[in-house]
């Protein structure tokens, strides 16, 4: 069976968006220097845009986590798949997700990150979904709060597919 997919949000109210996050980035870190950590793979497209938008000093890593538990159900509990290349102690630090669906495993990335005794660690999200939250997770920066479907594009994706698409939609299988 093929699926399709229904535009949710355009590339323009996107585009719109990341531009008001990126000024409200800006404002937040004035005379500082942020550090965005991008959670792969999702959050690539994202950061990358939200990057071009922040008008501080902006440095950048790269994560990827996995949560396991039973079944289809996340944990919490990471596994590093790709750890940060340089040190987080002393910098600001915004992790950059592509969305916040349970908050399990960004709860315990937040305290793992934590650790590392930066100055500061906020988060930032192109898309929420609070009807799936079972862990609470501060989120300082959220584009979109979307109801419970299965989202693809802007680094989203369904079975690898559908990540370079410029606007978010469900797919409808």
């Amino acid at each position: 069976m093929s699926e399709t997919v229904r535009v949710l949000i355009s590339e323009d109210d996107v585009d719109k968006k990341i531009n008001e996050i990126g000024a409200m980035i800006s404002r937040d870190y004035a005379g500082k220097n942020v550090h965005l950590i991008c959670i792969l793979k999702g959050g690539v497209f994202f950061m990358c845009e939200l990057a071009k938008r922040i008008t501080v000093p902006v440095s950048m890593d790269f994560m990827k986590v996995s949560s396991y538990g039973s079944g289809t159900e996340s944990s919490g509990i990471i596994k590093i798949d790709k750890d940060l290349d340089e040190a987080i102690e002393g910098k600001d630090v915004l992790i950059v997700e592509d969305i916040v669906d349970s908050g399990r495993t960004l709860s315990s990335l937040v305290k793992m990150l934590g650790d590392r005794k930066p100055n500061s660690i906020k988060i930032c999200t192109l898309l929420d979904k609070p009807e799936r939250r079972v862990v609470h997770v501060d989120v300082d920066y959220t584009c979109f709060t979307i109801p419970d479907e299965f989202v693809v594009g802007y680094g989203l994706d369904y079975a690898q597919k559908y990540r370079n698409l410029p606007y978010i939609g469900v797919v409808e299988l």
